[in-house]
Formats: structure tokens, C-alpha cells, sequence
């Protein structure tokens, strides 16, 4: 079965096939014909399972006719990487039916953001809170809107986005057409689909696990030696592109940071970055000129690059959604990819609720050859030590800013 089955309309095709695609995954073959129907949908399915063409191609084959010059699609993102990701899809697959997309999130400027809008484009994707603000601003108008997607609909509570996501659907009075797209169905997301969908069609893809593609191996270590075990993994291991996960922005900063210092092709993306480093960021990982990226969770379900063919866990995360959230940046399309987890003591109890989930123990690894009975640095010599590094910090980062 191939794209033909849903009888697009030729210059959506045109779009189909300049991005290669070719077979339908099983999200787009089960969502796609009630989407086209003008069904409310509810999509569960994994990241990585091309949810986003599942969406966008059947609401470019209803906006490509009808009115222009007004806002007839909204798709609502968790975050500003994510609505990048799906614009770019938008204007890939939308490019030869003449719509104009745009996104919207803070950050930046609004009056860029103004200017666009005033060019009147057809479908809008948009973070809550800066969407809110050009609502109240009156600078968007929704009174034309068809469809509404809410994507990645557990990531957006996790955040504490259901206050905006009400107010913004209060300012939606017309009647549309809504989709709700979420790798997970917490109650909070549930409670959601029963107020704001009709009659929805619910599509799940296979059982909330990660792929089987992925390999699962612990690395248990103490707190203070992770970043040295890091880098003799990295200088060890066979890899492509790595996405390496740490629980704090400082903490991704900080590891960055040190494998700067030992050679690798690294960068971070964390929430102290303007929008145009983290754009930087993730365009010098997807082309490649940045070998392995050190990010928070913000990334977890905003990078969409092939080539990852390991995710390092540098924190064990704080649940086992996050887990499989993060994991599925490798393993995709197939192909195979591998998931090494840090864990110290105080993670057991989230090791047996993974384990349990996977429903088989996850082999434990050591390093050949590595010292895990090094001792934590002395405390007064930390905070000695402490000013002098953020200085090198700076210089540092200034250094590798020049050198970009």
C-alpha cells in the first residue's frame, strides 16, 4: 500500500514524493481516512512513528481549497522545537499547494512574528503562552479556524500548559474540526478529549514500549564519576550521532562543556540559550557538523534526526514515559540504535518500574579497564575551584562561538 490509497490531490503528491516518502506508516494508514472524513481524532502512538504527516497531509489536501488569506488550521506545540519540526513538515509536503505556514512561540521578537501574520498565512503552529499573548494583543485572529491539533498532548501537561491550553481554546467560538495527538493517555489528557472532542475516532499504534530497534543497557556509577565514564564510553564506542540527556540545563551545560574540553564535536541545548543558539544547535546536529548534542528533556521530543545511533541517559529520568520519550530519538525507521543509562543508588526504585514496563531485566554494564572506585573531590576544593571555572567557562564558550 503506498500514499496513492488516499487520492491526494496531485500537488500534495508532488510534496509526498519530494520528501520520499513512500509507504504509509500504520499511524498515517488509520488516521489519515477519518482525519479526511472531518472526524475529531484521537492519535496514541510512540514519537517516531510519523504522527506529524498523519495530521498535516490531510489537512493541506482540505485547506488547498476553500478561503485564503485567514488562519484555517492551528496546531499547538509543546515546544518551539517542536513547532519548528512540524512547520518544516508543512512546508515540505505543502510546498507545491501554494499554503503558507508560520510558527509562533516566545523567545523572539513579536512584532517578526506580527509582520508574518499580517501576510496572512493559512496554518498556524504555536507554543501556548506566545499564542496567548498575540490573542490578547489581537494580532491573530481565529474566527476562520477549520482544524485544531493539540500535539504531544501529555508532553503540554507535564509542562503545566493546561491553563493556557483553556484560555486559548475559550478564544476558539466557531465550530472545527479537532485532533489530539499524545504518545500517553494520563488521566488530565482523558478528562480533556471528553470536553473538547466529539465523537472522536481513537487511533493507537502498538502498546506504549519503546522500539524494537533499541537496545537497553544500565551503567551503574557513582554520581560524581558519570561525566569521566561519558567520555570513555564516547572514546570507546563505535557512533554516530549521540544525544546525550541530563536533568538540568546547568548540568547539560556543564557536561558540554567538559567534552568540549576533550575534543568532540559537542553542543547543548538547554533552556538558557536564545532561540537562535538553540536553533544553531540543532541545525549543526542534524547536518552533522555536531556530533553529539547534550540537552534536557525540552529536546525529547523535538529532534527528528535518522542518524542517532545512541542515546546516553546521563540522568536516569524521572519516569518511565520520559524514558521511552527519550529513547525514541534512535532506533527509528528501523533502524537499530542503542540506549545506555547512568544509574547510581538512588534509582532503583525507577530501574524496577522500567523493568517492569519492558517485562525483562536490563543487563548491567561496567567499562573494561575504567576506575569506579575514584573518590569524590574534596568538598572545600569544589567551591574553591568554583569561580575560577565559571570564568573558563566564559572564555570557553566565547572561544567556541568565534571558532563557529
Amino acid at each position: 500500500m503506498n500514499f496513492d490509497t488516499f487520492n491526494f490531490h496531485p500537488s500534495i503528491m508532488a510534496g509526498v514524493r519530494a520528501l520520499g516518502y513512500s509507504i504509509p506508516t500504520p499511524i498515517q494508514l488509520q488516521a489519515i481516512p477519518p482525519i479526511m472524513q472531518e472526524r475529531d481524532v484521537i492519535g496514541l502512538a510512540q514519537t517516531g512513528t510519523g504522527k506529524t504527516a498523519a495530521f498535516v497531509l490531510p489537512i493541506l489536501e482540505r485547506l488547498r481549497s476553500g478561503p485564503r488569506g485567514c488562519v484555517r488550521a492551528l496546531v499547538i506545540s509543546p515546544t518551539r522545537e517542536l513547532a519548528e519540526q512540524t512547520c518544516e513538515v508543512i512546508n515540505g509536503l505543502g510546498s507545491r499547494a501554494g499554503l503558507q505556514s508560520i510558527t509562533i512561540y516566545g523567545g523572539v521578537n513579536m512584532d517578526q512574528q506580527i509582520r508574518s501574520l499580517h501576510a496572512n498565512p493559512d496554518i498556524v503552529v504555536a507554543c501556548p503562552g506566545r499564542l496567548l499573548d498575540h490573542l490578547w494583543k489581537g494580532t491573530i485572529s481565529l474566527s476562520e479556524l477549520e482544524i485544531l491539533v493539540i500535539d504531544e498532548a501529555d508532553r503540554m501537561f507535564d509542562m503545566g500548559f493546561l491553563p493556557d491550553i483553556r484560555n486559548i481554546l475559550a478564544c476558539i467560538m466557531n465550530e472545527r474540526q479537532t485532533l489530539l495527538f499524545s504518545a500517553t493517555m494520563p488521566e488530565n489528557v482523558r478528562r480533556l478529549t471528553r470536553q473538547i472532542l466529539h465523537d472522536p475516532v481513537t487511533v493507537q499504534i502498538g502498546r506504549r514500549l519503546p522500539a524494537k530497534t533499541v537496545s537497553h543497557a544500565l551503567y551503574p556509577v557513582q554520581q560524581h564519576l558519570k561525566t569521566a565514564l561519558l567520555k570513555e564510553i564516547l572514546n570507546k564506542t563505535k557512533t554516530d550521532s549521540v544525544l546525550v540527556f541530563t536533568r538540568t540545563k546547568h548540568r547539560a551545560e556543564r557536561v558540554a562543556l567538559q567534552l568540549v574540553r576533550s575534543g568532540h564535536r559537542v553542543t547543548s541545548l538547554q533552556g538558557n540559550l536564545s532561540q537562535n543558539q538553540r536553533q544553531a544547535a540543532l541545525t549543526g546536529f542534524r547536518n552533522g557538523s555536531i556530533k553529539i548534542l547534550v540537552a534536557t528533556d525540552i529536546a525529547a521530543r523535538g529532534i527528528d534526526v535518522l542518524s542517532i545511533s545512541h542515546v546516553i541517559n546521563y540522568d536516569m529520568p524521572e519516569s518511565t514515559d520520559d524514558y521511552i520519550h527519550r529513547i525514541g530519538r534512535t532506533g527509528r525507521v528501523d533502524k537499530n540504535g542503542d540506549a545506555l543509562t547512568f544509574v547510581t543508588g538512588a534509582d532503583a526504585d525507577k530501574i524496577l518500574a522500567l523493568e517492569r514496563i519492558l517485562n525483562a531485566p536490563l543487563e548491567r554494564l561496567t567499562l573494561k579497564g575504567f576506575d569506579y572506585t575514584k573518590p569524590a573531590p574534596d568538598k572545600e576544593f569544589r567551591l574553591s575551584y568554583r569561580p575560577r571555572r565559571q570564568v573558563v567557562r566564559k572564555q570557553e564558550i566565547g572561544k567556541q562561538m568565534a571558532i563557529k
